[in-house]
């Protein structure tokens, strides 16, 4: 498998959308559960034109995973710490790209001098942050009918 990991630019806006509504209506179905209120909802702002805004942000930084050639993951976290998106097609799930796109979000917060890591998960993805060592950091929050978890990371210095 070719894989690459690589800063999102704006060119890749309408890939990063289609990957970032494919992996919460086929990936995440234990938090919108299929309903279509909370779905619709969840997917309003993934469209390419926002995406494309928030690639170009420079307070945001944005990775994309591909393999041979086709995107199959967009991950982006805010310059001040906040993981805000780590998703990557059906497909490629439990292969280790999502480690790698969040290890690329982990060094730009180093380099950038921060010393954690904060995120709002899904009830899908809470236990892969568990894995990579995010912790509870607070109650439950409900929105649009779904449960996130806040966690937060203090990253190792080095």
């Amino acid at each position: 498998m070719s894989i690459h990991l690589r800063p999102a630019t704006t060119r890749d806006a309408s890939d990063a959308s289609r990957v970032l509504c494919q992996s919460i209506t086929e990936c995440c179905y234990e938090d919108h559960r299929g309903n279509a209120v909370a779905l619709q909802a969840w997917l309003a702002n993934k469209t390419p034109e926002n995406v494309g805004l928030w690639i170009q942000n420079p307070g945001l930084f944005s990775v994309v995973a591909t393999v041979h050639d086709q995107m199959v993951g967009f991950a982006m976290s805010a310059r001040s710490g906040n993981v805000l998106l780590c998703y990557l097609v059906p497909q490629v799930r439990f292969t280790g790209l999502g480690k790698a796109m969040l290890h690329q979000i982990e060094a730009q917060a180093r380099r950038d001098g921060l010393q954690a890591l904060s995120l709002e998960s899904t009830q899908t993805a809470k236990p892969f942050y568990l894995r990579h060592h995010f912790v509870p950091n607070g109650a439950p929050i409900v929105a649009f009918g779904m449960h996130s978890y806040p966690m937060v990371k203090t990253l190792a210095q080095g």
